[in-house]
């Protein structure tokens, strides 16, 4: 028997799994269920555009400030501690989202949600790596990642059906039963895991945070203007905490983050690949639940529910990707899903109004990223030492937060930016902001027309900037076709028989 074969595999991996894929679908579910409650929000709430793009990237900003963080905590003290301390937060915070009175309280209980979130995420990938063996481990993965098209399904519709029935803020009470059942099935099922103790990494820790909340609040302030001295201010400190952070990393012999992953081209390959994809793919919902509401005229029950293309084709794709793994390579089933999300962008900054054109574009996406994004993140994982499971995961996911914050706040500029340019110069000031603007101005003033426009307008914005989403995953799949490699199977390597265990849960 081989080496592989006579590893004892973990009796409750599957279980484990559960666990795992519920804690990762609640913070799905959130993001998924804010996008459709953005409309009834900015109305209730008074919002303006920019406090709108505050209480979506106050959560991004502060998840991705404390991953490494939190990921090396995980590995210290325990995955399956900060996991659940992470899901008490997140749920708790929910219920304060769920109650705020006014723009300022929800941004705040959004920041607590990302707190919350930056301690569950890194722990779920991390455990499913330690508890799931190579062979296995691939189909683990796709099930994991194929929780977040559970989500894009359940969020939006449960969602808009909460609007439809109730005020904006029930949205936010999804998440508590959820985090609950987590928390149980985390304490009834699931060992604790971490590695061998040693010297923390204080200051590793606190340039890390500085570092990454800087650069993702410079991010954000973008759209404000890259000569704003805050703005400037926020990238200089950036750069002098993350130089410092990585001079530290290098130097100190117990060094919070494994520098030496970035000489491995699969590690650093695949995430900066990814870094790309999530730029490309930034501004993807933020523009869609606006267009499929203002611009086709959808009910927030109905916006949910156009989304069931992606996730139905991103479900399906993600099983077929890890059924074709081991044959077809990591390498390829990446660069074929990046050129069809691509190609799909290419098509939706093209194609007519109406459902269909949407509905193909977005099973095209899903199909795309269903092949391409577990390949990916399993070809760069599978380089992490066990012993720094946490921090290796928070790493990729700090990449990708950073390239999703980037995303937003381009992406975002790019469409306001394009949308101010295409409202003719005789529009009221105030309509020129924003879409959601011009639909206040026109509710106001019963200008029908306005209306009219602003909807020409938004859609022209649109399609640059989806055109510049396609150029960015174009990047990513050259990238990922150049850089990555399929690890090749040695002499004697064998896949272990099939465990009935694996049967039953597949």
């Amino acid at each position: 028997m081989s080496e592989v074969a006579a590893v004892v595999r973990h009796p409750k991996r599957w279980l484990i799994l559960v666990v795992l894929m519920l804690a990762t679908l609640v913070l799905v579910v959130d993001n998924m269920a804010l996008n459709v409650a953005i409309p009834p929000l900015t109305e209730d709430l008074g919002a303006t555009a920019q406090e709108i793009q505050w209480i979506i990237a106050s959560y991004i900003l502060v998840f991705a400030g404390l991953l490494l963080t939190s990921g090396s905590l995980g590995d210290r003290f325990g995955r399956r501690k900060l996991m659940i301390i992470g899901l008490v937060v997140f749920g708790l915070a929910s219920l304060a989202a769920a109650f705020s009175k006014n723009p300022e309280q929800l941004i705040a209980a959004r920041t607590l949600m990302g707190v919350g979130g930056a301690l569950v995420m890194p722990s779920t990938l991390s455990i499913l790596i330690t508890v799931f063996e190579e062979d296995e481990r691939r189909k683990a993965m796709s099930a994991w990642g194929a929780v977040s098209m559970v989500g894009l399904i359940g969020g939006p519709v449960a969602g808009g059906a909460i609007i439809a029935h109730f005020w904006w803020g029930a949205v936010f009470l999804i998440n508590v039963p959820i985090a609950a059942i987590a928390i149980a099935a985390a304490l009834v099922w699931m060992p604790e895991s971490k590695a061998p103790a040693g010297k923390p990494d204080v200051l590793g820790a606190i340039l890390s945070v500085i570092g990454m909340v800087s650069l993702t609040w410079a991010i954000t302030e973008m759209p404000k203007g890259l000569d704003r001295a805050s703005t400037l201010a926020a990238f200089g400190v950036a750069i002098v905490a993350l130089t410092s952070f990585v001079i530290w990393q290098v130097k100190n012999p117990n060094a919070m983050v494994p520098m030496n992953l970035f000489r491995k081209r699969n590690f650093a390959g695949g995430s900066l690949a990814l870094t790309l994809v999530q730029i490309g793919n930034g501004g993807l919902l933020l523009v869609l639940t606006q267009y499929v509401q203002f611009v086709m005229g959808y009910t927030p029950t109905e916006a949910g529910l156009a989304f069931i293309p992606l996730a139905i084709a991103a479900l399906v794709f993600n099983g077929v990707g890890a059924a074709l793994g081991a044959k077809v390579g990591n390498r390829v089933l990446t660069f074929v899903g990046l050129l069809t999300i691509a190609g799909a962008f290419i098509y939706l900054a093209n194609a007519g109004e109406g459902f269909w054109p949407l509905a193909l574009a977005m099973g095209l996406i899903g199909a795309g990223s269903g092949v391409a994004m577990p390949a990916a993140i399993g070809s760069l994982m599978g380089e992490i030492p066990p012993e720094k499971a946490g921090v290796g995961s928070a790493l990729n996911d700090t990449i990708q937060q950073a390239g999703a914050a980037l995303g937003v706040a381009i992406l975002g500029s790019l469409l306001t930016a394009g949308y101010t340019d295409a409202m003719p110069e005789s529009a009221p000031e105030q309509a020129k902001a924003s879409i959601g603007d011009a639909f206040g101005v026109a509710a106001q003033t019963g200008d029908t027309g306005l209306i009219a426009t602003a909807r020409e307008a938004f859609v022209t914005a649109q399609g640059t900037t989806f055109l510049i989403s396609a150029g960015m995953v174009v990047a990513a799949a050259i990238l990922a076709v150049i850089v990555l490699r399929d690890k090749k199977k040695q002499p004697g390597d064998e896949t272990p028989q099939q465990d009935p265990e694996l049967v039953t849960a597949a």
